[in-house]
């Protein structure tokens, strides 16, 4: 596999897609598969997120080494309306769809570190990153 890949999210197949690639990509770094499960699961919170609010977007997967520290970076981006209020939308329960509002905070805890931009009507773009222990 290469170090850095990107699968577009439109559907629910693409979720799909977008976990086993996110997973392959853990196991090839080194992640043990308690790791590889919580990263496939913080990739489905945010794809499904794309597709139920957005419509469409992209999820992109790098291989990262940092002070000698081997990780993944995670980056979804779409188009879609974006969220108004992102501190409201980090709240455990908060949805503005049918869901039960985890998918945010869910991926939040699963990860090491997580960030989420957004601009009404300009789209989302949320960073998330784990590290080998």
């Amino acid at each position: 596999m290469q170090d850095e890949m990107q699968v577009g999210i439109a559907c629910d197949v693409d979720i799909v897609t977008a976990r086993q690639r996110g997973r392959e990509l853990a196991a090839e770094r080194g992640f043990d598969r308690t790791d590889q499960t919580l990263i496939a699961t913080a990739i489905s919170e945010i794809a499904r997120n794309i597709v139920e609010h957005a419509d469409r977007g992209e999820i992109t997967f790098s291989a990262i080494d940092y002070s000698g520290r081997r990780g993944i970076l995670i980056l979804a981006r779409d188009e879609g309306p974006g969220i108004a209020d992102i501190e409201m939308a980090m709240r455990d329960g908060y949805s503005t769809g049918k869901s039960s509002g985890m998918g945010l905070p869910g991926a939040k805890r699963l990860m090491d570190e997580f960030e989420v931009e957004s601009q009404p009507g300009s789209g989302t773009t949320v960073t998330m990153k784990k590290w080998v222990r």
